[in-house]
Parts: structure tokens; C-alpha cells; sequence
């Protein structure tokens, strides 16, 4: 089948259930919400748009204040030779747009024959160390390094204008990632092209930068990756691990593969050199040390070749033969995964965005380069950008030209395909099946979509929404019987699975979550709250009941209390709650945390619906005790009054927020039993050994009827 043929097949039927899953949602939903949800899937697909880049200030001196702190975290080392215009445009764009991490600024003026002795003294909180005679590139960085104070080192050369967010990314990578020796960020040219996203060896010591004239927001290039080695005009590692590899090897002096050496050094210690693209740097090429390789200190990049390929020989023989190809895909060997949903997660919009993100997450510890495929194909901005920043290799348009021809090309290089969400999985199953045959097929069903429909129609007493139920119930279950495996999110869905679908294999893989801890102590803390999604009909029916039948008997007695109601897509009826005293609407929120930590009690007023309820998780990973109907509670292994109060009339669900509002004694257990619950059924901790059964065991995998490899040697990186 061509391409073109499958292109079309494929969009035929994703047409299909876009359209039936938009006539099922004008019933539960209504026009405003099914029409933004319609949208949102049938929107032009733009390219992602990029931040403008922060231009160098070469303009007259005059004195200004960088940053600085007297324990810093960071000590950023800029060595520079004259060229005084570009080392005043490097400050000034820190000091435009200072890093949230407290820092300090050595430049080493390595005996500049201009006015650099003169001007930079003016500029209050840099510090300047002036070298006796010039000692070149390398005798500059070691003698900053030397004065550091901060924890981290970060070498920058005088001729880059670093953008906003540099430094934090970078920074915030040796917490989110594993092993990390030393990371470096992308550079750019002036005009927006990709220098490098980091750079990879040839076997004969040559170097080839990731990407070099490239799309800088190109999929391939944009993941906080592993390579070779990254540049040292943006290079930061713990000023430990340099001092106890005795810093850049002088033998390279005066430049040139001494950062190269540095990150050899640092991968024969067992740590990771990383490329952090959400990190972006101008680097003017050539304005400090020149371009011509015959002339200057330029020249000694090629003598400093043969001197590293010497010192790495053996290393060296293991590259690959094309490192330019293989610089867009991870290293020969690595397990890689391909997940698809429906849009890119967002953790602080739904508790199924949360699971998905920490499942990447439990993956990627685990040395699986995980793949994210959104079935919408947008760059979905920050959430799309916090994803790569963990390494996740996400793609979207136009890079993604058709669903068909990039499973054809990408297909081989997966040993587990996961596809969430029926309607996802009964439209990408006959590709997973035809482009990736090696391919372990997991079904992740969310929440079994079936089940909470029954539940919505049972409610509504609504024959044709039971109709839509059933036939819902007809797709989710060819799916489960056509797939490898099944996840379901609770032992109660696998039960319901092994009446419906006997001979499926299901698997439980929960909800994710990190512990928070305890928050505030009762007596800081007031008021109620609810956390989540309101195009999710379950959540919306909640409210409007809490707020209808079970708020104004609470209100009654405890006047003070305020409702707090949070979550995105604010439906009008949903909206309209907020003109009941006490009562406030506040959409989606950043920072939920305040209010986690802060709030006395969370209720799950949930009257229908499936899978666990991640707004009961969160809530208790924060210590905040929570009221909640059988619904709310199905699935999560709660003892009613031991981590939670269970109760399902309006009049004994007031009674029972009422009640724990004013006892601290049952207030405190309900909190400590909660905690407990998350540590046990619902932490990453918990679902580790799980996730590397699924998808790091050969002989589990091999039960699901598909044996599971690697299959290295079939990938492709053309688009």
C-alpha cells in the first residue's frame, strides 16, 4: 500500500470517529465545549513559533549591574582576549534577563591589548581576574575556575549573547536527569540557524555539530539528548567534578578539543554529557578566536585533532559511520518506545496528562528513548518544550507530513508501541501492525471510556446515550482483543476486563504521582476544594451538584468556608456557580499547590465515571484529607475513615465535610492514612517495577505473543 493510499485510509478513519465522538459529545458536553474540542483537533497546523532572538548591545559604554549573590549556585567563567564590544553584549543580556539561580560573574581578561582593563571594572558585581600575560583559551578558563565559589561552573565564551532561560535550563537538568556529567546548550547563529545541537566524532577525531544549519525546533534536534561532546562556548558541569579532573587539559593549549577531551573524561566516570536545546545561546562563530585554520589560534584545532584522536583511540573506534546520522537518534542498542495520544499532555490540566508524563519519566530513568507522538500533530508550546527538556523526542508539523509515511519510516526503530485511548489505538493499530511488526502493541485505555459512559447514561437515564455506550463498549473491546496488552489504571477495570474480554492479557498500571508531603497543619489551613478538568463531564456534573445540593447545608454551618472550584475549560454552567455565595470559579491555575497545601479538605463529589480519580491522589500526595462518593473512591485500595470519608447522599456528604472541618484528631489521620496510600499504590516508586516488567523484560514481553527487540539497525531519520 502507497503512502498516499494509507495517508488517506488513515485520515477516512479518523474522520469516522472524530465525527461520531463530536455527535456523542453535543450530548454530554453541548455546542460551545464540543465545538472548542472540535477545533482543537481540525486547527491549521503551524509550525512552532520561536521566541525572537535577544540581540547583542554593542552600543556605548556605560555602567551597569550585573548579577550576583555571595553564595552562589552557579559561577559563570567568560574568558575573552580584546574584542571588548562583544564581551559588554554578552553581560548586558545577562543582566537584561538574570537567571533565577543565584550566580556570580569571573571574567578572565587574559591580558586584552584594548580598553577592557579600564571599562570593566565599572561594572558593578563582575568580578575581573587579569591575567599577568596570555595564556590562551584554556590557561584563561582553569584560572577562573580556580576562583569559583558556586557549585556548578559554566564556561562561556565573550562572544555569545545568551538568551532568556539559558542558565536555568540548563541548570534544572542535573535535577531532571540521570547521571549528568556536564551539559551543554544549543547554539545558534545571529540569524536564527542552528549551529549545533551538540556535536558528534567521527572515528578519526573529526567533529560534525548536530544539525548545522538545520531547523533549530526540528524534533530530531530538539530533546535534551546524549552526545559526543558540546561546545565549551556554553558548558556547564559541578565545579567539583572539574576540579577533580584537573579542569581543561593544558596539552590542548592554547584551544581547541580541550571541551572534547573534557567530556571523554567526564563519560569514562560513568556520567552523561547532554545537550540541553532548551537552552539557547547566539553564538557569533569565529569572533574570538577567527575562522581560517591556517592562521592564529584557529590553527590548533587541527594539530589538537590528531593530539585527542592519539589519547582516544580505542574510544574512538566505536563511532559510528555516518555520526551525522547518527547524531538525530539515540545511541545503537537503545530501547526505544513510541507512544501516541490523542493531544500532548499537559500535567496541570488532567490527571491522565500526569500519568503519561511520569510513565515517560519512569522510562526515561530506565534508559528507554522515549518516542511522543500527538495524534493532533501540534506543537503544543510550553508542554510540548517540557517534554524534550526531559529528552523525550516529541514530533509535530510540519515535520509530520502524514501519519503513514512517518510510522513507515520511524516503525523499525521500536520495541513496544503504546497507543492510549480507544479511539487513538483502533486508528493507529493498522500501522503499528504493518510499519512496526517487531513491535509489542500496548492498549492504554486512560480510563475504560465504556464504563464511565454506562455510568453517564445510567445517571441521565438517557436511551441514547446508553446506545452510544454500547457502542463505545463494541470499539473498546476489539481494541483490547487486538492489541498485545492492555492497561488499565485499577483492579476494578481489570476485573470488569476479564468478564468482557477473558482471553485479553491487562496489566495495572495506576495513576503516577510524587509525594508532595504533608503541607500545612490544620490550623493554617481553610476552606474547600476541587481540582479538575470541566470538559471532562464527569467533573462538571460534580460541581454543579456539590455547589446545588450538598454546599448551601456546609455553608450553612460553617459561614466562613469558601468553595474553591479549579480546572481548565470552564463550562457556562460550570461558570455560573460562581454567582453563589462563597462560591469561586477560578479556571485554570498555574500553581495549584497553594492550594493543595493550604486548603483544609478536597471533595470528589463524582456521581459517575471510570478508572481512579487522580484529583483523590493529588490531594492526599499533599496531605489534604478528602470527602468522596464510592464513585470517587472505586479502584484505589481506600479504607473509609482510615485515608478518606466515603459517602454518597447530598445530606451525609455535607454532614461528613462538616464533621472533618472541625476535628483535628480525624482531620490528622485521614491526612497521614492518605499519604500513605499514594506512597504504597500510586508513587513512581510503586510503579517501577511494573514499567520495567512491561517494558524492560524480553520474557514478559514475549508472553503478549511478540517478542520484543531492539531494532537498531532499521533506523531511518528522513522525515
Amino acid at each position: 500500500m502507497s503512502f498516499s493510499l494509507a495517508d488517506a485510509r488513515f485520515q477516512l478513519v479518523r474522520a469516522l470517529g472524530l465525527t461520531r465522538r463530536g455527535l456523542a459529545s453535543l450530548r454530554t458536553r453541548g455546542l460551545r465545549a464540543t465545538w472548542q474540542r472540535v477545533t482543537a483537533q481540525l486547527g491549521v497546523l503551524a509550525p512552532p513559533t520561536q521566541a525572537t532572538l535577544l540581540a547583542g548591545d554593542t552600543g556605548p559604554f556605560a555602567p551597569f549591574t550585573v548579577p550576583y549573590a555571595d553564595s552562589p549556585e552557579v559561577t559563570i567563567v567568560i574568558p575573552m582576549h580584546g574584542q571588548l564590544e562583544q564581551t559588554l553584549a554578552c553581560l548586558r543580556a545577562i543582566a537584561a534577563h538574570p537567571p533565577h539561580a543565584p550566580v556570580e560573574l569571573v571574567v578572565v581578561d587574559d591580558a586584552s591589548p584594548d580598553a577592557t582593563p579600564d571599562v570593566l571594572p565599572r561594572i558593578v558585581g563582575l568580578r575581573v581576574h587579569t591575567m599577568p600575560d596570555n595564556a590562551g583559551f584554556i590557561g584563561a578558563c582553569n584560572a577562573g575556575a580556580a576562583l569559583a565559589n558556586g557549585r556548578y561552573l559554566l564556561f562561556l565564551n565573550n562572544d555569545t549573547v545568551p538568551q532568556p532561560g539559558w542558565l536555568d535550563a540548563l541548570h534544572a537538568t542535573f535535577a531532571r536527569q540521570r547521571d549528568v556529567g556536564i551539559v551543554g546548550a544549543q547554539l545558534l547563529y545571529p540569524d536564527g540557524r542552528l549551529q549545533e545541537s551538540g556535536a558528534m566524532l567521527r572515528r578519526d577525531g573529526q567533529a560534525e555539530s548536530r544539525g548545522r544549519f538545520d531547523d533549530a525546533e526540528h524534533p530530531q534536534l530538539r530533546w535534551c539528548a546524549d552526545v559526543d561532546y558540546v561546545s565549551g562556548a556554553a558548558l556547564m558541569l559541578p565545579t567539583a567534578l572539574f576540579r577533580q579532573l584537573g579542569g581543561f587539559d593544558v596539552r590542548y593549549t592554547p584551544a581547541y578539543y580541550e571541551d572534547t577531551d573534557l567530556a571523554f573524561r567526564v563519560r569514562e566516570m560513568g556520567l552523561r554529557v547532554l545537550v540541553q536545546p532548551d537552552a539557547r545561546v547566539v553564538h557569533v562563530e569565529g569572533a574570538s578566536a577567527g575562522t581560517d585554520p591556517t592562521r592564529g589560534m584557529k590553527a590548533a584545532q587541527v594539530r589538537n585533532r590528531d593530539v585527542f584522536a592519539e589519547r582516544w583511540r580505542e574510544a574512538l573506534a566505536t563511532r559510528p559511520d555516518d555520526p551525522v546520522v547518527a547524531g538525530r537518534v539515540p545511541r545503537a542498542g537503545t530501547r526505544e518506545v513510541l507512544i501516541v495520544d490523542n493531544l500532548t499532555p499537559v500535567p496541570g490540566r488532567d490527571s491522565a496528562s500526569l500519568r503519561l508524563v511520569n510513565l515517560m519519566r519512569l522510562l526515561h530513568e530506565a534508559g528507554v528513548h522515549v518516542v511522543f507522538l500527538p495524534a493532533d500533530r501540534q506543537h503544543a508550546g510550553d508542554a510540548t518544550r517540557a517534554l524534550q527538556a526531559l529528552g523525550i523526542e516529541v514530533w509535530y508539523a510540519p515535520h509530520v507530513r502524514g501519519m503513514a509515511r512517518w510510522m513507515q519510516i520511524h516503525g523499525p526503530r521500536f520495541t513496544h508501541v503504546v497507543l492510549c485511548r480507544h479511539y487513538i489505538a483502533r486508528e493507529f493499530l493498522p500501522l503499528a501492525r504493518r510499519c512496526a511488526p517487531q513491535a509489542t502493541v500496548l492498549f492504554d485505555s486512560i480510563d475504560l471510556h465504556y464504563i464511565r459512559e454506562q455510568r453517564g447514561a445510567d445517571l441521565a437515564d438517557d436511551a441514547a446515550m446508553r446506545r452510544n455506550a454500547l457502542r463505545t463498549r463494541a470499539l473498546e473491546l476489539d481494541v483490547v482483543r487486538r492489541s498485545d496488552a492492555t492497561l488499565v489504571v485499577s483492579p476494578a477495570e481489570a476485573e470488569v476486563l476479564g468478564r468482557d474480554a477473558p482471553d485479553a492479557r491487562v496489566e495495572v498500571l495506576s495513576n503516577l504521582h510524587e509525594i508532595a508531603g504533608a503541607g500545612l497543619p490544620f490550623a493554617q489551613r481553610h476552606d474547600l476544594v476541587f481540582v479538575g478538568g470541566f470538559r471532562h463531564p464527569p467533573n462538571a456534573d460534580a460541581v454543579i451538584w456539590f455547589v446545588r445540593e450538598v454546599f448551601p447545608s456546609i455553608r450553612a454551618r460553617l459561614p466562613g468556608v469558601r468553595f474553591h472550584c479549579i480546572g481548565g475549560d470552564v463550562s457556562a454552567a460550570v461558570g455560573a456557580l460562581a454567582g453563589v455565595d462563597g462560591v469561586v470559579v477560578h479556571g485554570h491555575v498555574p500553581d495549584i499547590a497553594p492550594y493543595m497545601d493550604g486548603c483544609r479538605i478536597a471533595v470528589a463529589p463524582l456521581r459517575f465515571g471510570a478508572g481512579v480519580k487522580g484529583k483523590v491522589n493529588l490531594s492526599m500526595a499533599h496531605g489534604q484529607p478528602v470527602v468522596a462518593t464510592p464513585c470517587a473512591a472505586e479502584g484505589m485500595h481506600l479504607r473509609d475513615g482510615e485515608d478518606v470519608l466515603i459517602v454518597e447522599a447530598a445530606a451525609d456528604f455535607a454532614d461528613a465535610v462538616v464533621r472533618l472541618y472541625g476535628d483535628e484528631t480525624v482531620w490528622s489521620r485521614l491526612a497521614a492514612g492518605g499519604l500513605d496510600n499514594v506512597r504504597i499504590h500510586f508513587s513512581l516508586d510503586a510503579a517501577r517495577a511494573t514499567v520495567e516488567r512491561l517494558f524492560l523484560d524480553d520474557g514478559a514481553a514475549g508472553t503478549y505473543g511478540r517478542p520484543s527487540r531492539n531494532s537498531a539497525a532499521g533506523r531511518l531519520t528522513s522525515r
